[in-house]
């Protein structure tokens, strides 16, 4: 070990015994800071507890340390830690060794961590606190644990002095760490998917926040019956929840959205997500059905809870329609999730598909995983002209052209209608600065997504079922 890196040290020791000062300087070595650090009790005295946390609870960990340290808890030294040839992480007992390469201190990293909202959290990578507080001395490493040179999650040591006081210490500490993870307070009530690095493990390594688009009720464009049956079975069902609990009844619900792309399944689902208040809402598309698992987690972690998965078709259709045992194994899966639940879980499970008949009966045609199918019909005449209205706001429309629409778009889906006027209004704006959408500008529009795309477009922008549709003119 070199004379500076020595020089360092000391000058650390004793700055840290005289004063209490916190201090790290590039290359100064972790060891002799602990040791001062616990001073007179020997490094052979301390115990060393653990524990470990998922990777995707890390902002609320942060949270934690930040609040608790501001709380009457001494900060005697606080540094990034590094450790040269470290094939197997960073450990506090890895801290004492005495080595020609020994760990030291270096500045803190942080990674910013995205939580929906304003700001982000500022979550260290890794961290040593040499600590006190009512005249007893420990200390705190936070590091990542890692397999296969990867980082897989978040492990804080707790060191002591082997004695009551720490082992109260101790308790104390992951008490406080646990409540922050319980309370989830940097996630809750927003809505989220895991996010899933390119890793042969597959492992989750974070949360991804969704800022969707808010959807107004009066904007779910749905026949009369259907949209009162949603509602009863959604937002009366969770003013309803304490009662039900009152008297035994399952708070748990599943539901399952059909219809024909683009009738407004996912558009609705945003307009729930919206507003369910205080419902966490996860959204889990059909290729991370094999993270079920910890999406469950979630869901019961973060609960009042939404989970959606949708084209769910993909992964539960009917075993005889099935190619291989590994989507067997994930339809069993979901099953086994939905069954999991106990009574009195405030989930909803909702399911959307383009293909009711291809479900397996196992999933559909049993209460308790799904008890109530909802469907989502093309628009009628009512709900064509609103939807005509909805997608030409900030732009005029006469009467007489949202009519001629309406007699045109029979059978389309609101998809299609959306699609309709932002190309007649982006005709519009190419032949002149108005704000009044003309009947040519539709046909300008029709022309070009009936003909010009031929079939397939017709089939990709929902109109496939709308018989004579092309062969029709203003």
């Amino acid at each position: 070990m070199s004379f500076n890196v020595l020089l360092g040290a000391a000058v650390a020791i004793l700055l840290l015994k005289t004063f209490g000062v916190k201090f790290w300087s590039r290359d100064t070595p972790i060891h002799p800071l602990i040791e001062a650090h616990f001073s007179p009790a020997p490094s052979s005295s301390l115990t060393i507890a653990e524990r470990k946390f998922p990777f995707r609870v890390r902002a609320d960990l942060q949270r934690a340390i930040d609040r608790l340290f501001k709380e009457g808890t001494a900060i005697c030294h606080f540094c990034g830690v590094s450790r040269a040839y470290s094939n197997e992480g960073l450990t506090f007992s890895g801290l004492l060794l005495k080595e020609n390469w020994p760990a030291v201190s270096v500045p803190p990293q942080y990674e910013e961590v995205d939580i929906g909202e304003e700001q982000p959290v500022r979550c260290l990578k890794n961290g040593l606190w040499l600590l006190r507080e009512g005249g007893q001395q420990f200390a705190v490493l936070l590091s990542p644990t890692e397999k296969y040179g990867q980082s897989m999650g978040i492990k804080f040591e707790v060191a002591v002095v082997n004695s009551p006081a720490g082992t109260r210490i101790t308790q104390q500490f992951f008490k406080h760490l646990e409540k922050s993870v319980l309370k989830a307070e940097s996630y809750r009530g927003k809505i989220l998917s895991l996010e899933v690095k390119d890793l042969y493990s597959g492992a989750s390594s974070g949360i991804a926040v969704h800022r969707l688009k808010k959807v107004e009720r009066d904007q779910v464009i749905l026949p009369r019956q259907t949209l009162a049956l949603l509602e009863r079975n959604v937002i009366n069902f969770v003013q309803q929840r304490p009662r039900l609990r009152a008297v035994k009844q399952s708070t748990k619900k599943g539901l399952l959205f059909y219809g024909s792309p683009g009738t407004g399944k996912t558009h609705t689902i945003h307009y729930l997500a919206n507003a369910l208040e205080g419902h966490t809402t996860l959204l889990i598309s059909a290729e991370q059905v094999s993270l079920l698992e910890e999406y469950m987690v979630l869901a019961r972690l973060l609960q009042p809870s939404i989970v959606v998965l949708e084209d769910v078709d993909l992964i539960a259709r009917e075993r005889t329609q099935m190619n291989s045992a590994c989507e067997e194994v994930l339809l069993n899966r979901l099953l086994n999730e939905m069954d999991g639940l106990k009574e009195d879980a405030d989930i909803f499970f909702i399911l959307t598909t383009n293909r009711p008949e291809s479900l397996e009966r196992a999933l559909a045609s049993r209460p308790g995983r799904i008890d109530q199918a909802i469907e989502f019909p093309l628009p009628d005449d009512a709900g064509r002209e609103k939807l005509v209205r909805l997608y030409s706001q900030g732009v005029d429309i006469p009467p007489e052209v949202v009519e001629s629409v309406v007699k045109r778009t029979e059978r389309v889906s609101p998809a299609f209608i959306k699609e309709l006027m932002r190309r007649s209004t982006q005709f519009h704006l190419e032949r002149q600065d108005s704000r009044t959408i003309e009947l040519a500008d539709v046909e300008h529009a029709l022309e070009e997504m009936l003909f010009a795309g031929g079939s397939l477009n017709l089939k990709l922008l929902g109109a496939e079922g709308a018989k004579g549709l092309a062969d029709s003119s203003f």
